[in-house]
């Protein structure tokens, strides 16, 4: 029988690729996310090219109450899941502190911190129960580091790395896994979202070099998954070889 992820943001970027690859390779999925027409999309996509079960869930994971709701309706069956996968997030806005937009502040805090929280407080007495489970947190470089301009956005991926720690020993004696995966630039929707739908300032961040692209992330996450039951990838960074830190880049004329 397969085994069940649950992946959060599942309509683009890193969440849609993690999806394809994992469903190709035994994964049942439950993919989660706000656009409902991009996840019948993707669910009929991987019905041709998988043969992995899927459930779709359409909700807000900013509202505690659609989450629950939306864990709720799942088959009892559905609910055993192997591997959550936390991968909703984003950032809005590159103004400094004293500039910032709280609505902004609110977005990403809401959805990257409180988001990752509501859904793992669901999923996660499951796997205490049955002894077994992994949790994969996406965090960023901006985990890592501050960079100027990224205030919020740099505190609530520091916030995703603590979690993952604390995750790990309030787990450790539950024979759960838990992984954080912190990328340098992808080229997903990631920057089209910070900018807010400028796609020129967008396409800049990436010219000049070649980024990361979602399906590095994806297989990065296929492999910590597919270890063995002794084996536990506790922290990965991955960056573009062009990219030695947060505003580190290498870029050709």
């Amino acid at each position: 029988m397969n085994k069940i992820a649950l992946i959060t943001g599942a309509t683009a970027g890193i969440g849609q690729a993690t999806a394809q690859v994992l469903g190709k390779n035994g994964f049942d999925l439950i993919l989660t996310g706000r656009r409902k027409d991009r996840l019948e999309e993707l669910k009929e996509g991987l019905a041709k090219e998988s043969d992995c079960r899927i459930i779709t869930l359409n909700f807000d994971i900013r509202n505690l109450d659609e989450t629950t709701k939306a864990f709720d309706s799942l088959p009892e069956e559905w609910k055993a899941i192997d591997v959550l996968v936390n991968n909703a997030g984003l950032a809005v806005g590159l103004e400094p502190i004293q500039e910032g937009v709280v609505d902004d502040w609110e977005r990403m805090i809401d959805t990257n911190v409180k988001g990752l929280l509501y859904i793992t407080r669901l999923v996660s007495p499951q796997m205490v129960k049955r002894g077994s489970g992994h949790i994969v947190n996406i965090s960023s470089i901006a985990g890592r580091e501050a960079y100027a301009n990224g205030n919020v956005y740099c505190a609530t991926k520091h916030a995703v790395q603590a979690l993952t720690q604390g995750m790990r020993i309030d787990l450790l004696h539950h024979g759960i896994k838990v992984s954080s995966v912190a990328p340098g630039a992808v080229n997903t929707e990631f920057s089209l979202v910070r900018f807010k739908g400028n796609e020129n300032k967008a396409n800049d961040v990436y010219k000049g070099f070649t980024p990361l692209y979602a399906e590095d992330i994806a297989e990065t996450i296929l492999f910590i998954v597919t270890r063995p039951s002794h084996v536990n990838i506790d922290d990965v960074l991955i960056m573009p070889t062009a990219q030695a830190f947060s505003r580190g880049f290498h870029k050709e004329d």
